[in-house]
């Protein structure tokens, strides 16, 4: 810890490494936002229950509200940021818009690093599999079956994990 009180930590988010002072209770949500500008990841509940501010870290969901900055020190983080751009839609992007899967879209960019966690560690045989899988994240607009759609699409895709 400085004399000002903060923390140097280095981080790899969307393959760029970054160092940075931060404040030991700094969330890692704010540090993504407002020291990285990473926009694309919402800030809900700040109580990690509606998924809104969903990462990978380390190649795993986390729910960057109720993760702070300074744990990260070392760590590898993706955000939806990482997924594609608005004119090179990544997969998931893609099935969602295909299948209608967002209206707002506020809670969109956690559900889809929800699913990319999923597509790479869990088996989705079945629509059950897939609803209780993402039922850590909340969307108040769609009604869930359209992402289910989207969901079951890609793990189709993706086939049988090894």
């Amino acid at each position: 810890m400085t004399d000002t009180g903060t923390v140097a930590i280095t981080v790899s988010v969307n393959g760029v490494a970054h160092t940075r002072e931060v404040e030991p209770r700094l969330l890692l949500s704010d540090f993504l936002r407002h020291k990285l500008g990473l926009t694309g990841t919402h800030v809900g509940c700040e109580h990690g229950v509606c998924g809104a501010c969903t990462v990978l870290l380390d190649g795993y969901s986390a729910r960057s509200c109720l993760t702070l900055a300074v744990q990260v020190d070392g760590c590898t983080i993706e955000t939806v940021e990482s997924q594609g751009t608005q004119d090179a839609l990544g997969p998931i992007q893609a099935a969602f818009r295909d299948h209608h899967a967002l209206q707002c879209g506020y809670c969109t960019p956690g559900f889809i690093m929800t699913v990319a966690d999923l597509l790479e560690h869990h088996p989705l045989e079945n629509d059950e599999d897939i609803r209780e899988a993402l039922s850590g994240n909340i969307c108040r607009c769609t009604g869930y079956q359209n992402i289910v759609a989207a969901v079951r699409e890609l793990a189709k895709a993706r086939g049988p994990l090894t």
